[in-house]
């Protein structure tokens, strides 16, 4: 019988267990499929405070789960495979094997989604990125290009304009998804220029290790193109990590876990921590804290118990 599982090992995940593991709770965390999380994709983290140099983001991610380790958290490779929160304990599907836990905090984070391209995935990190906010500022001056339709996408682009000397936006439609007002914004900032009807067939150069260009194809008139690009930003949105508690955990209609308060989740003992439960920030330092604030909840929930 365990008193907290952890599923989850990004930045939420890892601080909720060097937070649970001082409170003398021996965390087991479950790492997932992306141990470590987003930041294990990331180079250069430059805006998580204390780190005036930057910090590499698999060092950081390391760095948490060796703190958390030295206070007694468990950490098991793997994923969830199902569970069972219909009553207490709760029972986790741990790659075939069944834990009993008394709590449970869910950090499984968002995956974003991607275009799909072996040259993209081979160039994340390198220049190819899902978070403007994270990653922006390493192309001052550069040209830039975002990929998407909807309000992430304009709200991307806009702020890459405070860096990038430009900013293509490039959508396959010929009409948005995005809000009218965020629309506005994108089309009125003279740094913007859109690429309709017009799809990415190929990032290069996945041999130097670098976002060089990219390989563009018109969708109507067929008209292929090269062009160059230094940073190449997806914004066609995440999927929350929550389809194994599906039916359980009441999510909003992308599979966002809905917060009942704090870090509570509807069902008492199972709460909430990091990008599995917010769309807005997604950064690193407010993963953070959300696991932080899962971990005190915990523990208080587990002293109202007399435990």
């Amino acid at each position: 019988m365990r008193n907290v599982v952890i599923i989850g090992s990004g930045c939420a995940g890892n601080t909720a267990a060097i937070y649970a593991a001082r409170a003398n709770l021996k965390p087991i965390v479950v790492s997932g499929h992306e141990a470590g999380g987003q930041l294990s994709m990331t180079t250069l983290v430059e805006n998580f405070p204390g780190f005036p140099e930057g910090i590499n983001g698999p060092e950081l991610v390391e760095n948490m789960k060796r703190q958390a380790e030295n206070f007694g958290a468990e950490y098991v490779h793997g994923a969830v495979l199902d569970t069972d929160f219909s009553a207490r304990p709760f029972r986790l599907n741990i790659e075939g094997e069944w834990t009993e836990t008394r709590t449970v905090i869910i950090a499984s984070g968002a995956s974003a989604r991607w275009l799909g391209l072996e040259s993209e995935h081979k160039l994340i990190g390198h220049g190819v990125s899902s978070c403007a906010t994270c990653d922006g500022f390493f192309y001052r001056g550069k040209k830039i290009m975002v990929v998407g339709g909807g309000d992430s996408a304009m709200e991307e682009a806009n702020f890459l304009t405070r860096f990038g000397s430009e900013v293509a936006l490039v959508h396959r439609r010929g009409e948005f998804r995005a809000s009218k007002i965020m629309l506005d914004r994108a089309q009125h900032n003279p740094k913007i220029k859109f690429l309709l009807n017009t799809v990415v067939e190929e990032v290069h150069d996945a041999s130097k290790h670098l976002v060089t260009g990219v390989r563009l194809r018109n969708v109507k008139t067929g008209e292929v193109w090269e062009q160059d690009v230094d940073g190449f930003f997806v914004a066609i949105g995440h999927i929350p990590n929550t389809k194994v508690f599906k039916g359980q955990i009441e999510t909003d209609a992308e599979g966002y876990i809905l917060s009942h308060g704090g870090a509570r989740t509807n069902i008492p003992g199972v709460f909430h921590a990091g990008d599995v439960q917010d769309r807005t920030y997604r950064q690193a330092i407010t993963a953070s804290g959300a696991g932080c604030m899962a971990a005190i909840e915990v523990e208080r929930f587990l002293e109202a118990e007399g435990l």
